[in-house]
């Protein structure tokens, strides 16, 4: 089975944490030591990575099913004349 491959919204969003988490973390913690320097990264890649993996990926659509209508004739039912009532003129009234 082959490993599906990531979706640019799983790379955009990767990115987008691994820059943002790297800045804030680096803002929060005043580190300039090297190894902390280097925590700091791991924990965003880590971050971002995570984010990549939980991003939903799009699930292929099944194909639709064609389905034959039975072929019968459509028959229309009209009312006679018969049971028609009748109109009645329209009678209109002076202004008085």
């Amino acid at each position: 089975m082959a490993m599906p491959r990531p979706t640019v919204a799983q790379f955009a969003y990767g990115s987008c944490t691994v820059v943002f988490s790297t800045f804030a973390l680096l803002l929060l913690s005043r580190t300039s030591s090297g190894v902390g320097i280097a925590l700091v990264v791991v924990a965003a890649l880590a971050l971002g990575l995570l984010v990549a993996m939980t991003v939903p990926q799009p699930h292929p659509r099944p194909a639709p099913v064609l389905r034959s209508l039975p072929q019968e004739p459509v028959r229309a039912t009209l009312p006679s004349p018969a049971t028609v009532p009748a109109r009645e003129a329209v009678r209109e009234r002076a202004a008085s």
